[in-house]
């Protein structure tokens, strides 16, 4: 950058040297070629699902070399793994499994079943990407959603185990067969709404007022449940 100095009645020319922002390097292009390949990945399972996917494909749709996918993902399968985890709507840090137990044993575990299915909802219903991983998971058998599966099972396991199994062992109630029907009717009722625009015993889901009334009354069910 050039400015003037004053001396006297001349004006001499000098330079200052200008701090600039680095805007790449070795961390920061990794990072963008592993977005630049997980966009890939969404793109192509928008238009053709999961048998549009492979290295070539996904790579040349990143425009990025493909010995990158197995360099930064270790192969196809662990980045897809990575896109769903991305966009899996109540994904529990498994690091966090400890806090979130503790913090749910003073109500046995009633508001965590709530506020999952309540987000669950929300999510399906916003989400276009997450309507169409359940639908995926339902229609391909493919490790990466079996995998994600398994994950959710594995984090609900903890929370019913440490939780809610020990506060239901001598009631009639049997939360995971409640909890298990109210995730099964959620991805129904969102997935119907969403994919045909019809409405379900006449609420209209896709309205306000639809919508209010589907979470209201997730909330009485689980609420009688602990009751």
């Amino acid at each position: 950058m050039k400015i003037d100095w004053k001396i006297g009645n001349c004006q001499v020319p000098i330079l200052k040297k200008m701090t600039r922002k680095i805007t790449s390097g070795p961390i920061r292009n990794k990072e963008r070629t592993k977005n630049k390949l997980l966009k890939a990945v969404g793109s192509i399972l928008k238009k053709e699902g999961f048998p549009g996917l492979n290295v070539s494909r996904v790579a040349s749709k990143a425009d990025v070399d493909r010995k990158l996918i197995y360099e930064y993902f270790g192969g196809i399968e662990n980045l897809v793994q990575a896109y769903l985890n991305s966009k899996d709507y109540w994904k529990v840090n498994l690091v966090n499994i400890d806090e979130i137990i503790e913090g749910s044993r003073k109500d046995f575990g009633k508001q965590i079943a709530y506020t999952t299915l309540e987000g669950q909802f929300d999510a399906l219903m916003a989400d276009k990407e997450m309507r169409k991983i359940i639908t995926w998971g339902l229609c391909e058998n493919f490790k990466p959603l079996t995998d994600l599966n398994m994950e959710r099972e594995r984090l609900g396991e903890a929370l019913f185990s440490s939780i809610s199994d020990n506060f239901f062992k001598d009631k009639e109630v049997d939360i995971r067969a409640v909890q298990g029907l109210l995730i099964g009717g959620v991805y129904y009722l969102t997935l119907q709404a969403k994919m045909s625009g019809q409405t379900m015993c006449g609420i209209d889901i896709n309205t306000e007022e639809g919508s209010r009334k589907i979470k209201k009354t997730l909330e009485q069910i689980i609420e009688w449940a602990f009751s």
